[in-house]
């Protein structure tokens, strides 16, 4: 895990979310960063199928504050398909 990849851990906005969660989710960071869009869904979904098998659940408004955070200094391309992802994983799992 690099410096540059884990800097969105120290954003004061997620200061109140349990270190656990902030842990799976720089492990999910770290697995993730070279999948293309396409291996994308099918990881987050197994990620997070893994994360509820052991007991870490997060609200909504956890997984949007999550979101916007890892939204921050990206170009408007990698946001837009971050959206993306994320309305699809809310249309799989509704």
């Amino acid at each position: 895990m690099s410096d540059q990849n884990s800097q969105w851990m120290d954003n004061p906005q997620l200061a109140g979310l349990d270190k656990e969660k902030l842990k799976m989710l720089q492990g999910l960071a770290d697995q993730g960063m070279n999948k293309s869009q396409s291996d994308m869904l099918p990881f987050l979904m197994s990620a997070a199928t893994k994360g509820k098998e052991n007991g870490l659940k997060f609200s909504p408004d956890e997984i949007n504050m999550i979101i916007e955070v890892m939204k921050i200094g990206k170009s408007p391309k990698e946001a837009a398909r971050l959206d993306k992802i994320v309305s699809l994983m809310k249309l799989i799992n509704h």
